[in-house]
């Protein structure tokens, strides 16, 4: 694989023009096909086999004005009776103009006997039904049903709006926020590279993998749908990712350049050898993502889908478009340098010792042992790296036992938080005070009780009367219940609906118990054998079933990724123990992310910060998002810091001296791009929405976990603790070969 990587980072280096030809004509393809065959980012929140999807499917076939999508709209006089006869007229004449909208199947005037009304008659809320699929609405729909307040507005009358046709019209967006985390980025990579033009290549790789990754998942959206938070996630992902492995590259290409190679074979080295750790990093991460179509959950796929063709945009760039820039810059790589202390001069690895053979069977693919306890003192061999981090390396391998329990112990301290994860979907109650979904909701709230924002949709399949009775006189006497409504029978008698109303919130726990009980106790009690059949829907329903959905296949999809990348590495390195050591301390690093978000979000730790103000469940996606996504990130900086202890361990045989070195050309670079992906991710939490914030903080905390206690502490010391046992069987110590001639 080496040598393959090698030809093509001389080739792409060898002919830069024809090769930025190629990108740039690739490029506007993709984005033009995008544009003209591709489709847009819609949202479609089905989950196959859940019994509140089979209650909306019945609903939708039973009444014909049930729609595709909906809206509500509540009404709410501060001083006076919505039923006066000038606000009445008002709210008549916004419902007349409401129906009168392209796609709308349905209105409902509470004044007039539809909808809700409160007992003091100063708030109401109404349904607005469509005919059409919410992707071919737009945000369009909730600006027109805003323009269509205005009469209402005119009389005194507060007018909000919620539910998925006016969350069409706050989807989240990138922002300045993001521009900043670019920013500070690039000034971390001119305090890592000392060089304006090295440290602008990785930013200008990464952009450049976006287009070309934004191409390809508009492609994809002609096929499947993707959702509308996709593309924030695939930036977010993409813009970390593709800084790292840029970092990578140009990192070791600049090292070939000191070690006095020509600008070629300097490029083919790079990506040789930073290339080789790009390539398997980024198929770790590609092959995780698309762990998650595995989960049966369309929409949690299709982001899968549209964050690993990012990755694999950025993998292609790094490898391509990278050592071609290279090719035309050579030693201007280092140009515009900044006033910075000098580092000393990264140094190659002398080269392999070749030993005749003798009696032993020592010969050229046996090299001498060394004494791996003598530190600077070794007989065959030079003193080794020098630096902070060399230093560091010897000091951890001397203390490594203490070390790593210490690391292991502050993981498992950040990880406590999980044990009280609870599973669920913030509300409207958690949007932004200046949203109308949140007005709507601290409306409803305050007038008719906090169950009103979690209504329950009952369908009842063949339903008889004495069926219907049983089934209202149960639910009515169930503590948790507020009210239940009257069924509304189809034309066709076939199907009866009742609405639910519970006495709490849509994410308080109480809702998630009255779902289930209703379901295993009090709806099979009240229905007997034979007879009818019913089936809990509802959009709070809904969230419970993907919650209960999520935690029924994440140990799957944990199962499948975990596995999957083992193999990878293993194929990689040839060490079974090398793979297993990984995949743990990814678990590690995952479970601290987990924990952080469980403190921040769930018990309120500095949530006030993020903009947020109450504490909410941890939505029931990200844990499976975040793993799919944490584990082939913490891929980058394993593959990255094994290449080079790899690399050494190869040359000289001492595996503890391999560690040192392996710290003392990683380190560095590790840990600023730790620092430069940490302050991409957290730029998101800026954006108002919660699932960007939890995937922002947690993969911020992820990667600064990973890259620093896990990366610099406990791997080396885990290492340490190995010895030779870690690179059994490919690499044992009469096994060696000397690593191919990359100049």
């Amino acid at each position: 694989m080496e040598s393959l990587l090698d030809r093509l980072g001389r080739t792409t280096a060898a002919h830069p023009w024809r090769t930025l030809a190629l990108w740039l004509v690739g490029a506007v393809a993709l984005i033009t096909a995008g544009q003209t065959v591709g489709g847009g980012f819609v949202n479609d929140f089905r989950i196959p086999g859940a019994e509140s999807q089979q209650a909306a499917d019945l609903a939708r076939n039973a009444f014909p004005e049930y729609g595709s999508a909906s809206a509500e709209v509540v009404w709410h006089s501060p001083d006076r009776d919505l039923r006066a006869p000038d606000q009445r007229a008002a709210i008549t004449a916004m419902t007349a103009a409401i129906r009168a909208q392209p796609g709308v199947s349905a209105v409902e005037d509470p004044l007039a006997g539809q909808g809700v009304v409160s007992p003091d008659g100063r708030t109401a809320i109404g349904t607005v039904r469509y005919d059409r699929e919410l992707g071919d609405l737009g945000p369009e729909a909730y600006h027109r049903l805003d323009a269509a307040a205005g009469p209402a507005r005119a009389h005194g009358v507060q007018v909000t709006f919620r539910g998925l046709v006016v969350d069409l019209a706050f989807e989240p967006k990138t922002g300045p926020a993001e521009a900043v985390g670019l920013v500070v980025a690039l000034l971390v990579l001119l305090v890592a590279f000392g060089s304006a033009v090295a440290a602008g290549l990785p930013i200008l790789i990464a952009l450049a993998g976006l287009v070309a990754g934004t191409g390809l998942m508009l492609v994809a959206a002609a096929v499947t749908e993707i959702p509308s938070a996709a593309p924030i996630v695939a930036v977010m992902l993409g813009l970390g990712a593709g800084i790292d492995y840029a970092l990578f590259v140009v990192t070791r290409f600049r090292t070939a350049l000191a070690d006095g190679l020509p600008t070629v074979p300097a490029a083919g080295r790079a990506v040789a050898t930073a290339g080789h750790a790009v390539l398997f990093a980024g198929a770790t991460v590609v092959v995780a993502i698309l762990g998650l179509l595995f989960t049966g959950i369309p929409f949690v796929g299709a982001m899968g889908v549209a964050a690993a063709l990012t990755v694999a945009a950025m993998m292609l760039a790094a490898l391509t478009l990278l050592p071609a820039l290279l090719g035309l810059l050579g030693p201007h790589v280092n140009r515009w340098r900044l006033p910075l202390p000098a580092r000393p001069a990264s140094r190659a690895p002398a080269p392999t010792p070749v030993v005749p053979a003798g009696p032993s069977g020592s010969g050229p693919d046996r090299l001498p042992r060394t004494d791996s306890d003598t530190w600077g003192r070794d007989r065959t061999a030079d003193p080794g790296p020098a630096g902070w981090w060399a230093r560091w390396g010897r000091h951890l391998d001397r203390h490594r036992i203490g070390y790593g329990m210490g690391a292991l112990a502050v993981l498992l301290g950040l990880t406590a938080p999980l044990l009280t994860l609870r599973l669920g979907t913030p509300d409207d109650g958690n949007q932004p005070e200046r949203w109308p979904q949140r007005q709507a909701y601290d409306t409803v709230r305050r007038e008719l009780g906090p169950g009103w924002n979690a209504p329950l949709v009952l369908a009842v399949r063949h339903p008889t009367d004495g069926a219907l009775t049983r089934l209202a006189g149960a639910l009515t006497a169930d503590p948790e219940v507020t009210l239940v409504t009257p069924p509304v029978r189809s034309p066709d008698g076939t199907l009866a609906l009742l609405t639910v109303v519970p006495r709490h919130a849509p994410q308080d726990q109480q809702v998630t118990d009255l779902v289930h009980r209703i379901r295993r106790t009090v709806g099979p009690a009240a229905l007997a054998p034979g007879d009818a059949r019913v089936a809990v829907g509802g959009t709070t329903a809904y969230m419970i079933d993907m919650a209960d959905a999520v935690a029924r296949r994440l140990p799957w999809v944990v199962l499948g990724v975990v596995l999957a990348a083992g193999l990878l590495l293993v194929a990689m390195f040839r060490a079974p123990l090398i793979a297993l050591k990984a995949a743990l301390m990814a678990l590690l690093s995952i479970g601290a992310a987990y924990g952080v978000l469980v403190a921040v979000f769930q018990w309120g730790w500095g949530l006030s910060l993020l903009g947020v103000d109450r504490p909410v469940p941890i939505m029931s996606v990200v844990p499976m998002l975040l793993f799919a996504i944490l584990f082939g990130l913490s891929m980058d900086y394993e593959v990255f810091l094994l290449s080079a202890v790899q690399e050494e361990y190869r040359r000289t045989g001492d595996p503890r001296r391999a560690i040192v070195a392996g710290l003392a050309g990683t380190g560095r670079v590790i840990t600023a791009a730790a620092t430069i992906m940490a302050v991409v991710f957290l730029s998101f939490a800026a954006i108002d929405d919660t699932l960007v914030k939890m995937i922002g903080i947690g993969l911020a905390t992820a990667v600064l976990v990973d890259a620093t206690v896990i990366r610099v502490i406990l791997a080396p010391a885990a290492l340490a603790m190995l010895g030779h046992r870690a690179w059994w069987p490919a690499t044992s110590p009469t096994r060696r070969r000397r690593p191919p001639d990359l100049t």
